[in-house]
């Protein structure tokens, strides 16, 4: 009736799939995120973490959600009630936003964009609107200065991030983040091992983006309770876990397509063909975990003492089977290998990515506010800097000089470590003001306490 037809509107079935697919399945992710955060903490606390909803805890972020769900809903009186209701919802709004452009695998993606990497960013970035509004619009100060926090840090570790990605980019040639991942597969070399001070640069400043520890300062409950959230109870509370999370995938992501190859799987120029079969050997690998987690799991099933709970464990064995079976018969067809085992990949590295978000957390004790300045204005952002212009320098050398480019990259990294020793020695003689008379004075009406 309207003159649109199936073909018209067939470009955008599957990224429509991919969202809801996206959206849908976030949450619970998410909520397993949490669990595991809680497993691996009580793990190198030499303790067990949650286990008793559900076999080993696996069912606890249902609880948790219900439990959420359930709990009231309280708004702060004298707090502006709008700004207060839509805050977390436009910080996990942008969060979800951001995965639009970041790319699962070489077929999973909602749009290729030109600028997909510019637009990641630039979305993401919306996300502290959320954090401020909530922090003043809770009338509380703890939440205030949480917010400030948020934003005073975000600025300074988005400058040093932007500079580290600046780095990859110059090796990649594209803002596209699919083109980047085509580009480390055609050199046969991931930018990490190119350029691994960019790496080093924008993990730190992404854990710091993320209000993760040892740089949760905007949440410091030693000093302000819970700082922007402190007002926020029930399920609106949870919204912002949820962004934070949500978060973490998205600078995971970036990581993983910009150093860290994308959905390639590791050794992708290394090709073994054994017994005639017509896939690699390392191809086997995806299968081989999932049995070996299959095996795992069967042995802490074997361990537990209740039938019910036995039961629901053999069901995870079973659906590790299940997905060993898919990843070999894969293997079978070069049209549905490269998007399957793509996507197992890059899923992998962003959760390898995310246990280092954990392992920080538990390891690292909380900064204090300005050393957490310290660290961004003094150390990291110096570095980018020096970092960008030898590596700009190298691509120079290659192009106009024919220098080789691993040759290259090895002085540029050697001159970026020198930078790095020579700020941490001598970084604070040159970045602090030096002491003058004035600076003794007593300051008028503060008596003799500076």
């Amino acid at each position: 009736m309207f003159g649109i037809t199936f073909n018209d509107i067939r470009p955008y079935i599957f990224p429509v799939i991919y969202a809801l697919v996206i959206v849908a399945f976030l949450p619970l992710l998410v909520g397993y995120i949490t669990l595991a955060e809680r497993k691996i903490m009580a793990h190198m606390q030499a303790r067990l973490g949650p286990m008793r909803v559900g076999p080993h805890g696996l069912l606890q972020p249902i609880a948790d959600a219900v439990k959420l769900l359930l709990k009231e809903d309280i708004t702060p009186k004298n707090a502006d009630a709008l700004m207060f209701w839509l805050a977390p919802l436009l910080s996990v709004t942008m969060g979800l936003v951001a995965y639009a452009a970041l790319p699962f695998g070489p077929a999973f993606q909602i749009a290729d964009l030109d600028v997909g990497l510019l637009f990641i960013l630039a979305v993401s970035s919306l996300g502290i609107y959320g954090i401020v509004l909530g922090g003043w619009a809770s009338n509380s100060h703890y939440s205030l200065l949480g917010a400030l926090r948020s934003a005073a840090q975000l600025v300074s570790y988005e400058t040093a991030a932007g500079l580290a990605l600046v780095s990859g980019l110059l090796l990649g040639g594209s803002l596209s983040m699919k083109t980047l991942v085509e580009t480390q597969d055609q050199m046969g070399v991931w930018f990490v091992f190119l350029a691994p001070f960019s790496f080093f640069i924008y993990m730190v400043a992404s854990i710091a983006e993320t209000n993760r520890a040892p740089f949760d300062l905007p949440e410091a409950e030693s000093e302000l309770v819970a700082g922007y959230m402190t007002e926020y109870s029930g399920f609106r509370w949870s919204l912002y876990f949820l962004a934070e999370y949500a978060n973490m995938i998205v600078v995971s992501g970036i990581a993983v397509t910009l150093f860290l190859g994308g959905w390639m799987r590791p050794l992708a120029a290394v090709h073994m063909r054994v017994f005639g079969l017509p896939y690699d050997l390392l191809d086997l690998l995806p299968a081989l975990i999932f049995l070996g987690l299959a095996a795992w799991c069967t042995k802490l099933a074997l361990r537990l003492g209740q039938q019910i709970q036995k039961l629901v464990m053999f069901l995870v064995v079973g659906l590790f089977v299940v997905l060993a079976g898919v990843m070999a018969w894969s293997l079978t067809s070069p049209a549905l290998m490269p998007g399957i085992h793509g996507g197992f990949w890059f899923v992998v590295k962003i959760l390898l990515y995310l246990y280092g978000f954990l392992w920080f957390r538990f390891t690292f004790p909380r900064y204090r506010f300005d050393q957490l300045m310290k660290l961004g204005w003094q150390f990291l952002i110096p570095l980018a800097l020096v970092n960008l212009v030898m590596i700009g320098i190298g691509l120079v050398l290659v192009q106009q000089s024919g220098w080789p480019l691993g040759i290259t990259m090895i002085g540029a990294n050697i001159v970026t470590l020198l930078m790095a020793l020579w700020l941490v020695r001598h970084g604070d003689k040159v970045m602090t003001a030096p002491r003058t008379a004035e600076d003794d004075l007593p300051v008028a009406g503060a008596g003799q306490i500076r």
